[in-house]
């Protein structure tokens, strides 16, 4: 049991550090597309975090799954939020007419 926590912890800091590195030398052109893709990424995790806390395996299964559900739950909405944010910008930019 031990075990399995220690190499699931390195697991994931691998993996954040990873994807730390990954997202940081993102072009600026491409974050409206990335956003799009971590929200469906987040949305998986979300159901994954959702099948963890109610297996009611244990205690700690249940707090971290309940723990992930808010997070991948708040990052999908903030997610959303800006890339609406993000797309009214290039709205309002395109629904000029010239002027004759």
């Amino acid at each position: 049991m031990k075990l399995d926590l220690i190499s699931s912890l390195y697991v994931f800091m691998l993996a954040a550090f990873i994807g730390f590195e990954v997202i940081r030398r993102v072009s600026p052109l491409l974050h409206t597309p990335l956003m799009s893709l971590t929200n469906a990424l987040d949305a998986i995790a979300v159901v994954g975090a959702i099948i963890l806390a109610g297996s009611h395996r244990d205690t700690l299964a249940t707090v971290l799954g309940t723990i992930a559900i808010v997070a991948a739950t708040s990052n999908v909405v903030g997610g959303f939020m800006i890339t609406d944010r993000m797309l009214r910008m290039f709205r309002a930019s395109g629904s000029k007419k010239p002027s004759s």
